[in-house]
């Protein structure tokens, strides 16, 4: 096997097992689960991976990444901070586009048990908060928001987005979609010296 053709096989096998992932969860899905979906052997799952805890902790990662991929394009963009705090909120917040709140939450909960996927988890949660802290420091800069703590206003930030995600997932109807959107707007806005309007 080339080494193209392996780069080609490993994303199309990454990519399968995040749709087995989503619909089994990281718990039970099996490296044999995986290769089933994906009409290969069990063998070539564990070439690529050569463990189960791997494949979970890289999949995760795949999948996430995808997510980090459209945040790179609102942070690295020419637009205000303004602007990409609110595509920022829009897009991550639970009631936004992000489909990737599942995963998320199931990644947080396996990083308990599983070293390897805690690793992942947390660099990738770090780098979320970072992109985060970034925007709210370009907004101090140029006078669109009133913060003296970028760093821990994201923290705050996305550790309400993170707990009504986990709401929503896991209790649905218990809070809606729109409460979700407008604390959170309420929560920034109070954090970086804006009227929540202005985060509509």
């Amino acid at each position: 096997m080339t080494r193209r053709a392996a780069e080609i096989r490993l994303d199309a096998l990454l990519h399968t097992a995040c749709d087995v992932i989503a619909e089994r969860g990281l718990a039970n899905t099996r490296t044999a689960d995986v290769a089933e979906a994906a009409g290969v052997s069990q063998a070539l799952v564990f070439y690529h991976f050569a463990t189960k805890e791997r494949m979970l902790a890289q999949a995760f990662a795949y999948a996430v990444e995808q997510d980090l991929a459209r945040l790179d394009a609102v942070v690295h963009s020419s637009a205000p901070p303004l602007i990409k705090l609110r595509r920022m909120l829009r897009r991550y917040t639970p009631a936004g586009r992000s489909t990737s709140w599942s995963v998320w939450i199931d990644g947080w909960a396996e990083s308990l048990r599983t070293p390897e996927l805690e690793k992942v988890s947390r660099r990738l949660d770090l780098r979320w908060r970072q992109d985060l802290a970034g925007v709210i420091s370009e907004g101090v800069a140029d006078g669109t928001f009133d913060c003296a703590d970028p760093a821990g206003a994201a923290w705050r930030i996305n550790a309400v987005m993170d707990g009504l995600a986990v709401q929503l997932a896991v209790h649905d109807r218990v809070i809606t979609r729109r409460q979700i959107a407008e604390w959170i707007r309420l929560v920034a806005a109070r954090e970086l010296g804006l009227e929540p309007a202005q985060l509509d």
